[in-house]
């Protein structure tokens, strides 16, 4: 474990310095955060990223992608509350040919499967229906999922990270949010914090601009 982490660390500090940086900051806050993800990248742990609206979960979820060995597969990300109740779990799982009136004649591949190999963003997870949250679990559990009118598993290997600016636990206890899925997207949390938190960055970022 110990010399791991050594090789762990000296694999960051060479990324850092062959990378573009496109994370811009130096405070303490910062750099914890950097460390963070350069520390889980090769890690496929499911990842929830929490902060404020605006703070830039999206691009530390694309960082996460970028630093993993998934990389160079496909990095899709999903609204969750900006897709109608409706659409959400087409748009999430695809449908099989006929499966609706009004549906694409030919079917619809979802997101899910077209992350396969890659990473799978949940962006505003918070507001995904109850509804469809049993089936998010199980894609979550078993890397699996069935596709509307369909009855055949699909099966992918996808990473999920998702990201919220609500408060989930909160969102249990008032039986708005599965505990059993909150647990399962909870495995590594990092906190993206904004930049009232960490004002030592505000300079830094004039220059870079």
């Amino acid at each position: 474990q110990k010399y791991w982490q050594e090789l762990q660390q000296v694999k960051s500090s060479q990324q850092k310095v062959n990378d573009k940086q496109e994370i811009i900051g130096s405070s303490k806050k910062h750099e914890k955060m950097i460390n963070m993800i350069h520390r889980i990248a090769d890690v496929d742990a499911t990842v929830l990223l929490t902060g404020n609206s605006g703070v830039g979960k999206s691009k530390i979820a694309e960082e996460i992608h970028k630093k993993s060995a998934r990389a160079n597969k496909p990095f899709v990300a999903i609204n969750c509350g900006a897709i109608p109740e409706s659409l959400l779990e087409s748009e999430l799982f695809g449908y099989k040919k006929g499966a609706f009136s009004g549906a694409n004649p030919n079917g619809k591949v979802g997101l899910a499967e077209k992350a396969n190999g890659g990473t799978l963003f949940l962006d505003e997870v918070g507001e995904l229906p109850l509804a469809l949250q049993p089936k998010l679990l199980h894609l979550v559990q078993n890397k699996s999922f069935i596709p509307i009118g369909a009855t055949d598993v699909k099966k992918v290997d996808v990473r999920i990270i998702a990201a919220t600016n609500q408060d989930l636990l909160k969102m249990v206890k008032e039986k708005k949010f599965r505990e059993d899925l909150y647990y399962r997207l909870n495995v590594v949390s990092i906190h993206v914090p904004a930049l009232r938190e960490r004002k030592e960055d505000i300079l830094p970022l004039v220059y870079h601009y």
